[in-house]
């Protein structure tokens, strides 16, 4: 069985969804090696063993890690995506340019409206995709989904953390957020630890070309 913990990214024009796909057999080593790179940044650099793993607080050295040197926090993004990339994983990331969404179907709803903004409705649509299909020209059932989507706050789970850091630095890649030659460096370096573990991304472009096909 798979567990399915899901974050997005989004800025003004780039909405992204990451997925981090994990076998039960990995959840917990996985949480576990999180949770000794916490162990680790709360020893080296004095904050809280508790603190979560967020990729806009560790890259704009936001609560808790206010005070805490570029270098340092990026030590401790590095190591979270090493954890990741060391275990048995899967992600997937899907994109859309919000603004030619905008311009083609006129729809001024922010994406992340549109997406997982609302469980009870989530939760009914994946049930009636289960037995009725998903719609559209190529419907299908879903018929290897054993339970229902759970809506859980971040701090109570290091794997949604994880999934937060591997979409929040994709964002950011493919968006082409941040042109400096040295955050390109570092922040193609701090991919490299996940990438091998990316099995598909895509972004759709409703007024112009897709970016980012995969399978990688």
């Amino acid at each position: 069985m798979l567990l399915t913990y899901v974050d997005e990214s989004y800025t003004d024009r780039w909405y992204w969804i990451g997925a981090l796909l994990v076998p039960e057999a990995v959840a917990i080593p996985l949480s576990n090696a999180l949770d000794e790179v916490m162990a680790e940044a709360a020893k080296t650099y004095g904050v809280g063993r508790d603190a979560e793993l967020h990729g806009y607080d560790l890259f704009q050295g936001r609560t808790p890690w206010t005070g805490v040197p570029p270098r340092a926090r990026i030590a401790v993004y590095n190591s979270a995506l090493r954890a990741i990339g060391a275990h048995d994983v899967t992600i997937i990331l899907r994109g859309v340019d919000r603004h030619g969404l905008t311009d083609r179907y006129g729809d001024t709803r922010p994406a992340h409206e549109a997406v997982l903004s609302n469980p009870a409705a989530h939760r009914s649509d994946l049930t009636r995709y289960r037995v009725d299909g998903t719609g559209g020209y190529r419907s299908r059932r879903l018929t290897r989904i054993v339970d229902t989507l759970h809506f859980a706050p971040s701090h109570a789970s290091r794997l949604v953390q994880g999934v937060d850091l591997v979409t929040f630095l994709f964002r950011r890649m493919a968006s082409g957020v941040g042109t400096d030659p040295r955050e390109v460096t570092t922040n193609q370096r701090l991919w490299s630890w996940v990438e091998p573990r990316r099995y598909h991304s895509w972004c759709w472009r409703p007024s112009g070309r897709r970016m980012h096909e995969g399978p990688a």
